[in-house]
């Protein structure tokens, strides 16, 4: 008896944390961001959810990463006030599901294949996605989130320049909230476990 209740006491911790997990996904694995890669097909062998995170690995200075639409990723253009990411080691949380679109805004490098097209599950969803659906199907709005340096109390950033839209709210409150809660259920599990033994 004391081994079954154990098994269900594991089975609530254990299903209380697959929601806190984000993968880390290395765009274009050990190739990065660079000419060359079918990003296509890497997309294709991924599932992207909300609070992933891409990391753009780059040489500084040879190349960048812009965050665009739809359309500005069919035309490879750099939208107008658009701000390159060129760190070479760019980090970009998936803050929303729906489709989002990266390109290198260096000349040619995006007609040459360097641009990235990604479909993001919501939390805790299981379905595999990878690249978007083809052209002309219906699609959201860039989700992603640039990183910034943020803490507790800093002032809000700046508005977007007219014509565009601001980038959606952080995800990170509820990430917090998700290890709040696998914790507390996870802290509960261990005396459930011990009264039941």
């Amino acid at each position: 008896m004391a081994s079954v209740n154990i098994l269900v006491a594991l089975a609530i911790f254990v299903v209380a944390f697959p929601s806190t997990s984000a993968t880390k996904f290395v765009v274009g694995n050990t190739q990065g961001w660079n000419l060359g890669v079918d990003y296509g097909a890497w997309a294709s062998g991924e599932t992207f959810v909300v609070g992933d995170t891409l990391v753009f690995n780059y040489s500084q200075g040879v190349h960048n990463v812009v965050i665009v639409n739809e359309i500005n990723y069919q035309q490879c253009t750099v939208p107008t006030g658009a701000v390159p990411l060129t760190s070479g080691n760019d980090v970009i949380t998936l803050a929303t599901s729906g489709s989002q679109w990266y390109i290198c805004g260096f000349p040619e490098h995006c007609p040459s294949g360097m641009k990235l097209a990604i479909s993001v599950s919501p939390a805790g969803s299981a379905s595999p996605v990878g690249s978007p659906s083809p052209v002309g199907s219906p699609s959201s709005t860039s989700g992603a989130t640039a990183p910034t340096p943020s803490a507790i109390g800093s002032p809000p950033p700046p508005p977007p320049p007219a014509g565009t839209t601001a980038p959606p709210p952080s995800s990170a409150a509820g990430i917090a909230f998700s290890w709040c809660h696998a914790w507390f259920v996870g802290a509960l599990s261990i005396p459930m476990i011990m009264i039941m033994a």
